[in-house]
């Protein structure tokens, strides 16, 4: 984007600008970002989405349902899936018409091949979805850009050029934006934020140069002032939250289970009512009939044994949050490294797509798609859509419940961080 573009598009950027903010989400996912983006005052435009799953929660709840998320969607583009390079090869016309009239492109491209949760691969296809991202911002020209990834985009990594040339994705991201954007990045971990969750993510905030010409804008340094704050306002008594005051009110023993709504030959969990300050937040008016996502695994006996087993020498030996011992995994013949029992007095490790990966602190058995909920910060009335899992070759082309959560971005830490930046784009303006 060149200086001259900037200035033609100057007059746009004025006349859009009014008391509203708003944002097109690329990479929504179930839209955990959008949501905690209308939580604090924007207004979406449109999202892009590749998974039919993903898309089918964020239409349900952001488009079709309560929030009213997405207020602004143009009627040039169908309210579907759509690949980004879809977007960039069918409605460029229409994308370049929104030049100068967005305020902020939110989203992070999908982070698998950066992740420490599988095998980093540089040369995954995926991430290829960098460059259709910059490219996008270069066309739409937004007023900032918001990135979330995993932290081991910062990595640098081998690429196919050769053995000794390497590759940093965050490098690269911010060096394209360099050119017209001031660049600010920093890793946030997510239960400063109220999140019942250890989850670092790193953070990408571009604010256009042309923007405060005069003026030296630090907007983590905003975030963080303003954190506390914001806890205050949410209502939270204090930090960190654990993940037993996240999810206590949805143990099996104090609800009882009842046939599922939804799936055939499952049980769920008959809900009773909140217990704790975070609860009753994240409950809100949903009522005790009306919770969803409350399934459970169908775990044979020989599993609900072995689980017992594992909570109990978890709390005994003090390994609760981190992954078994060597010893303990030989002893019960467990192949499986990632398995963790949540430790109820802290926060939970980072959740994943798989739903195994994480053992409930006192029953046996793994979470459901609402406990993960909770502790991603998701409001009881957002509801999931798709399928609860999926297996083998189809884990690289479907996003069921359990990965849409864990792929999501906290609506808590969005909501924070897009509060200042709609205070930093009102009070500078």
């Amino acid at each position: 984007m060149s200086n001259g573009a900037l200035a033609r598009n100057r007059s746009s950027v004025q006349e859009a600008s009014s008391n509203s903010v708003n944002f097109i989400d690329v990479f929504a996912g179930c839209g955990g970002l959008s949501l905690g983006l209308s939580q604090a005052g924007w207004e979406g435009v449109f999202a892009v989405e590749q998974d039919s799953f993903a898309f089918m929660t964020l239409k349900h709840n952001l488009i079709e349902g309560k929030s009213g998320a997405y207020k602004q969607w143009p009627e040039w583009l169908p309210k579907t899936e759509h690949s980004i390079k879809d977007i960039l090869e069918t409605y460029r016309e229409q994308l370049e018409s929104l030049s100068g009239k967005i305020d902020m492109i939110v989203g992070g491209p999908p982070c698998q091949g950066f992740s420490s949760a599988g095998r980093r691969d540089p040369n995954d296809p995926r991430n290829d979805l960098v460059n259709l991202y910059l490219q996008f911002v270069n066309i739409v020209e937004p007023k900032v850009v918001l990135i979330e990834n995993v932290k081991g985009i910062t990595h640098d990594f081998e690429d196919d050029k050769g053995a000794n040339s390497k590759v940093n994705y965050a490098c690269k991201i911010i060096d394209c934006l360099s050119e017209n954007y001031t660049v600010s990045s920093r890793v946030i971990d997510t239960s400063e934020f109220g999140v019942p969750q250890r989850r670092h993510r790193f953070f990408v905030i571009a604010v256009r140069n042309d923007l405060f010409p005069s003026k030296k804008i630090h907007p983590f340094e905003q975030i963080e002032k303003n954190r506390l704050s914001f806890i205050r306002n949410k209502g939270f008594a204090s930090l960190p939250v654990s993940s037993g005051s996240a999810i206590s009110d949805l143990e099996v023993r104090r609800n009882g289970k009842v046939a599922s709504r939804d799936s055939v030959g499952f049980e769920e969990i008959s809900y009773n009512h909140p217990l704790t300050t975070y609860q009753k937040i994240m409950h809100g008016d949903v009522g005790r009939t009306n919770l969803t996502d409350t399934r459970l695994a169908r775990h044979k006996q020989k599993i609900v044994e072995r689980f017992q087993s594992i909570i109990k020498t978890c709390h005994t030996d003090g390994r609760l949050n981190v992954s078994l011992s060597n010893e303990l995994k030989s002893r019960l013949g467990l192949k499986k490294s990632a398995i963790r029992v949540l430790d109820p007095e802290r926060p939970s490790p980072t959740i994943t797509s798989m739903p195994d990966d994480l053992i409930h602190y006192s029953e046996p058995r793994t979470l459901t798609v609402r406990e993960n909920a909770r502790l991603q910060s998701f409001p009881d009335w957002f509801e999931f859509q798709g399928k609860y899992t999926t297996g083998g070759e189809r884990r690289k082309r479907e996003v069921p419940r359990f990965t849409q959560v864990a792929n999501a971005v906290p609506p808590l830490v969005a909501e924070a961080i897009g509060d200042t930046l709609r205070k930093i784009l009102s009070e500078n303006g």
